[in-house]
């Protein structure tokens, strides 16, 4: 009896559902920024789709075309008919997903598709820059952010809820009374990738590295308590947490809508560069 195939044989027109690590890991490393939130999934777990809750799709080789495809889509590779055949496959699945997200000429003409049949979008967020830093800050830090501890979770969680409803625009509290944000908030903080900084008990500064792969932290929820606004602790907060990911051996990432002129400036002046452009499409 012959081996079973690295991936599932298939015509020109179908998807397939990648077996080839070593073709995925290939991928990921050549672009190891605008790939973060699946290459840390594969860097733990490796790539079967049980282990990293989605599959990774692929039309002909995953070195041509590839696709993560979980409760969010994220395509990594391919060009026009890979992804024409990406969305088609998503549109035969029982429910769309919750968001589409990675780079912009990927995503958009993956959106342009499924828009017909899954509908009008909560939000289009078409252009945002992703940016990065593998030196040391070129602004000075906050000595007084660090990693959130486990019994400060809940003042943490107040600031986490508040920057997720002025960000994505709904509460992540609904439908499970916030059960499951809590416990993803809590996960975060037992990684060490929780940062704040606690003025009497009080977070005025947060951010958190969300994605994390062997080469890149993507940091992410970036948040200035209302009051504390206008001080700098944006980017002096910034810098401290991209100064221990660097430290870490890592990239520092972050993408950001390109209407947040201010957020922009901020991330640029803690010495960020961009290197592409993301686009999200937020659905649920």
């Amino acid at each position: 009896m012959s081996a079973p195939p690295l991936f599932r044989h298939a015509d020109e027109r179908r998807v397939s559902v990648v077996r080839d690590v070593g073709a995925v890991m290939r991928v990921l490393d050549e672009d190891p920024v605008g790939s973060c939130m699946v290459a840390c999934r594969v860097a733990e777990h490796g790539i079967e789709p049980s282990a990293i809750g989605g599959e990774l799709w692929t039309r002909r080789r995953p070195t041509e075309s590839l696709c993560y495809a979980g409760a969010n889509l994220i395509p990594l590779r391919g060009e026009a008919p890979d992804l024409q055949a990406f969305a088609d496959k998503a549109m035969s699945t029982a429910r769309r997903c919750s968001s589409l997200v990675g780079r912009a000429e990927l995503v958009m003409p993956m959106w342009q598709r499924l828009e017909h049949a899954w509908g009008t979008a909560r939000d289009v967020r078409e252009q945002q820059p992703l940016m990065a830093l593998s030196t040391a800050p070129i602004c000075a830090i906050d000595p007084a952010v660090r990693p959130v501890r486990a019994d400060e979770l809940d003042a943490y969680l107040v600031a986490s809820i508040d920057m997720f409803i002025g960000e994505v625009g709904i509460d992540p509290r609904l439908g499970d009374g916030g059960r499951g944000y809590r416990r993803r908030v809590a996960g975060l903080i037992a990684a060490g990738r929780a940062w704040a900084r606690f003025e009497r008990g009080e977070v005025v500064f947060k951010a958190e590295v969300g994605s994390q792969s062997p080469t890149v932290g993507q940091i992410q929820g970036v948040w200035v308590h209302p009051d504390w606004r206008g001080r700098g602790l944006g980017m002096s907060g910034t810098a401290t947490l991209a100064a221990a990911v660097v430290r870490s051996g890592r990239t520092a990432s972050l993408y950001v809508n390109d209407f947040n002129t201010v957020a922009r400036a901020t991330y640029a002046r803690v010495g960020f560069q961009q290197v592409g452009t993301f686009a999200t499409v937020l659905l649920d």
